[in-house]
């Protein structure tokens, strides 16, 4: 049937919700919303952020009801993507916390809608620029609202988090709620910045003024992690920025070098751990990480292949969550580290799933990046370097802004560079009836 004769819209609301401008304005909005979910739960509480959430999706769908003839869904969305979301759906009806963990649940597919629609209506460049003037506002009023409570009030701002270290120099919070997340959000920031400044998208005065900002935010943070993914994202774009230049006859040579390099870094790393822990001043950190995930792997040994069933951030007062905070003294709302996390939530099951998708996505990125002219296309690329190497101190890309970045990341290298997308183009054509 053909979907032109039988319009889902008069032509008038076809054209609001289909337009360009519209897809920009909601691509701002939601943004907005996922970067700034800490803010609207002290300001709003849960039901005016779930409210916030539920209104951009129920846009996003008329928005893509709207552009459906335009829009191809072959390939979409990637199966190591859908695998994890499945299981996590499953894992519902053998939690302990059955309906926590089907309200969780649905928590998590709405910012998978949400980042499915980025993919689909927004090309790359539109998401960087779109996300640079987001986190530009976001930055902004985080050093501001510090400049007010540690300079001209001293006092903190409780229902924020925010402690007011500004003029010890740190650790910062800003609207995110902890220093690790200001610090994160900032390194993204950076990232996005310096594509926005690669590709001129903005005036180079800007630029260099969002890259300082962003630059200043990570510092202030004060947070080890942050600086090991700091570390770790200009080793990559210097690596990316050597392999881009080099012929593409001998590129595969160098990408199994690197490959080489970073397997022999990553064990020597692992060797003179204590070392760099004492140099980042993480210690401490650590040791409490490493509290964490020991009775973690102590509770995992009863539900070993599927997990506790999934809840995203910890329930303080549920079992097994709370016997975990006892243990180690402590008020965790999550394993601090995504994999650990998985592993306790979902599973042997859930963790090849979740390697599945962070490491596809991570290497058809890195791909694209290398072989692509545009520098556009470095930006996927190191924003899922940095989710990856935060993962393993911190489960932020598991919720939220993290998790819908990666869905966006993930999706934009499936369409590219997708096996389903690759048997297509193979396909025999078709042999005309005599």
């Amino acid at each position: 049937m053909d979907a032109a004769r039988h319009p889902v819209f008069p032509p008038a609301v076809a054209h609001l919700f289909g337009s360009a401008r519209f897809a920009s304005a909601l691509t701002l909005c939601i943004l907005g919303a996922a970067f700034s979910t800490h803010l609207l739960r002290a300001t709003m509480g849960w039901p005016g952020l779930l409210a916030i959430l539920v209104a951009l999706v129920a846009l996003a769908t008329l928005s893509l009801l709207a552009r459906r003839q335009a829009i191809d869904w072959y390939g979409l969305p990637p199966i190591t993507l859908l695998v994890f979301l499945g299981w996590a759906i499953i894992s519902v009806f053998w939690s302990t916390t059955t309906v926590l963990s089907g309200a969780r649940v649905l928590y998590l597919l709405l910012f998978t809608a949400l980042g499915v629609y980025l993919t689909l209506v927004r090309d790359t460049i539109q998401l960087v620029r779109g996300l640079g003037d987001v986190l530009r506002v976001l930055l902004g009023v985080s050093l501001a609202l510090e400049v007010l409570s540690g300079v001209l009030l001293d006092l903190p701002i409780a229902f924020l988090d925010i402690q007011g270290n500004l003029t010890s120099l740190g650790p910062l919070q800003g609207i995110f709620g902890s220093r690790n997340q200001l610090g994160l959000i900032a390194l993204i920031a950076l990232i996005t910045f310096s594509i926005e400044f690669m590709t001129r998208s903005v005036p180079r005065m800007l630029g260099a003024f969002s890259i300082g900002l962003a630059t200043l935010c990570v510092l202030l943070s004060g947070s080890p992690v942050t600086m090991g993914a700091f570390i770790v994202v200009v080793l990559a774009a210097l690596a990316l920025a050597g392999i881009r230049r080099v012929p593409s006859a001998t590129r595969m040579y160098w990408q199994l070098g690197l490959l080489a390099i970073v397997a022999i870094t990553a064990a020597v790393l692992w060797l003179t751990r204590s070392r760099i822990l004492e140099l980042l001043n993480a210690g401490s950190e650590f040791e409490v990480r490493i509290a964490v995930w020991r009775e973690i792997v102590r509770y995992s040994q009863m539900n070993t292949l599927q997990g506790w069933g999934w809840v995203g951030a910890w329930p303080p007062i549920e079992p097994p969550y709370i016997w975990i905070n006892l243990a180690t003294r402590g008020t965790q709302s999550s394993a601090l580290s995504a994999f650990y996390d998985v592993y306790f939530q979902l599973g042997i099951v859930g963790v090849i799933s979740f390697s599945a998708l962070i490491g596809f996505a991570l290497v058809r990125s890195w791909l694209l990046a290398s072989e692509k002219r545009s520098s556009v296309y470095v930006w996927p690329a190191l924003i899922v370097v940095a989710l990856t190497v935060t993962s393993f101190a911190e489960s932020t890309v598991l919720g939220e802004y993290g998790w819908m970045l990666l869905i966006v990341c993930a999706i934009k290298a499936s369409q590219s560079m997708s096996w389903r997308d690759a048997l297509r183009r193979h396909e025999p054509e078709p042999v005309p009836e005599e």
